[in-house]
């Protein structure tokens, strides 16, 4: 008879597994191969050996199980695994996978999972339910739970109010060390994690932190007024999860307070959270520059046909203004094809260079490295910049247009083109995103429509307006 496995969040002995779970777990993910044997013995009813596959699995792996099978199967794996199903599973789900397992729930299931979350947790699971939902949910909580999860909700999305949880530990600054361990003992769940202690005086305004280690290796007999470090960096209860993580990146975080209007303490926020903001920003603002939604592959059909397609539709209009200012010089396509044949290159060339410069302009605006006061200096970088890569493509086109159709003139006006449009995409790619960022908007949304638009259509305009300013004639 096989070991029995020890899981690797307890020390509960679960029961041996079958090669596949195994597999799984040897290569740290989930294979193809269990992921469609898990499928196989759901469709097949067989209960019994799918919990028994899934008990060795991390609550992270179950919940990329849910989102990995087939959408049909989810409610009837929930089904199958029974209590494996708990509140760390939940809290590790894809949001629209925790829709469907949700759904599938009772109302006084999902309040139970959410009683054993923490507060911003929970906050995260109730937020994606519909209003009624959301009233049965809180409805079935005790007064304590409810009142701390509406008083999360009543905090703008994606701010620190929304991204705390109110577990913390909290102690008055004329205590001793010794006193704290007793206040901990005595009143902190065991189910608590907390890295920071924070120190308040009478009206609950942070004054400083005291860190476990600090707490370990102090004399119980010391002040903690002597221990603690008075310097710490404090998270309005307003301010927005992305100023939140960058502040947590610039300083080295672990946990920091959050205060409320007044100063005072209100909650915490711990660098496991901050994790998965500064992943979810970094791919939202890549999938906002190219339209493409939440980008999540569980995300329904409809929606995001509704998402893309509005990108698409305004791309069209930009495409159609560019078309018109090709349209406007036919005469001169007419008596000289090859310009045709030459005019999509510069757009191209400018819409490539102007998509590095914003790319980089929106993600230096993310991190707060582009501000009011570096905007020039960044703006006379990218101009330089353009000028160099402008020049090489340039001399580059120009040669290769010489050489192709035996015209040096063609190439001199492709050349000076190019280099008037790659100059144009610098400016573009920074004056763009900063004027939307001043006007309030998220550049990463529309920087890109109309930095295309200008490179697209200043492309057209520059090759073709002084193709026929130096006469098409001398061209041929």
């Amino acid at each position: 008879m096989a070991d029995p496995i020890l899981h690797p969040d307890s020390d509960r002995l679960r029961d041996p597994v079958d090669a596949p779970a195994l597999e799984a777990l040897e290569e740290g993910r989930l294979s193809r191969g269990f992921v469609d044997e898990i499928g196989d013995r759901l469709d097949n009813g067989d209960d019994e050996s799918v919990r028994a596959m899934v008990a060795p699995l991390r609550p992270a792996d179950i919940a990329e199980l849910f989102a990995m099978v087939a959408e049909g199967d989810r409610t009837a794996l929930a089904r199958a695994i029974g209590d494996a199903l708990d509140a760390e599973v939940i809290a590790e789900l894809n949001d629209y996978v925790r829709e469907d397992v949700l759904a599938g729930m009772s109302v006084g299931a999902v309040a139970e999972v959410v009683t054993q979350l923490d507060t911003d947790d929970a906050v995260a699971l109730i937020e994606d339910l519909d209003d009624r939902e959301q009233q049965e949910v809180l409805s079935a909580l005790t007064p304590a739970d409810r009142a701390d999860i509406q008083a999360a909700l009543n905090y703008p999305e994606e701010s620190a109010g929304r991204l705390m949880q109110r577990e913390l530990v909290a102690v008055a600054e004329d205590v001793t060390v010794g006193d704290v361990i007793e206040q901990v003992r005595a009143t902190i769940d065991p189910a608590t994690d907390f890295w920071e202690i924070f120190v308040i005086d009478g009206e609950r305004r942070p004054v400083g932190t005291m860190r476990l280690s600090w707490l370990l290796t102090t004399p119980p007999a010391i002040a903690v007024a002597d221990v603690m470090q008075r310097e710490q960096t404090l998270i309005p209860v307003d301010m927005d999860q992305e100023e939140v993580a960058l502040q947590f990146q610039k300083y080295a975080l672990i946990s920091a307070a959050v205060v409320d209007g007044q100063g005072r303490l209100v909650g915490v926020i711990t660098v496991d959270d901050i994790v998965h903001i500064i992943q979810e920003e970094a791919g939202e603002d890549a999938l906002k520059l190219s339209g493409a939604g939440d980008g999540d592959i569980n995300e329904p059909v409809v929606e995001t046909y509704k998402t893309r397609s509005r990108w698409l539709i305004a791309n069209l209009g930009t495409a159609m203004l560019s078309s018109s200012v090709i349209a406007s010089f036919e005469p001169s396509i007419e008596k000289l094809v090859a310009l045709a044949a030459l005019a999509p290159i510069v757009a191209s060339v400018g819409g490539n260079a102007g998509t590095q410069t914003m790319a980089v302009a929106v993600r230096a605006l993310a991190t707060n490295q582009l501000t009011e006061s570096n905007t020039r200096r960044t703006i006379w970088r990218e101009i330089r910049v353009a000028i160099l890569n402008g020049s090489t493509i340039a001399a580059l086109i120009g040669v290769g247009t010489t050489l192709v159709f035996g015209n040096p003139m063609l190439g001199a006006v492709i050349a000076c083109a190019v280099l008037f449009n790659i100059m144009v995409a610098g400016l573009a790619g920074v004056l763009v995103p900063v004027a939307i960022d001043r006007f309030g908007a998220d550049p990463a949304v529309a920087s890109s429509v109309f930095v295309t638009m200008m490179t697209d259509t200043l492309g057209f305009l520059s090759f073709l307006g002084l193709a026929t300013l130096v006469g098409v004639a001398s061209l041929s």
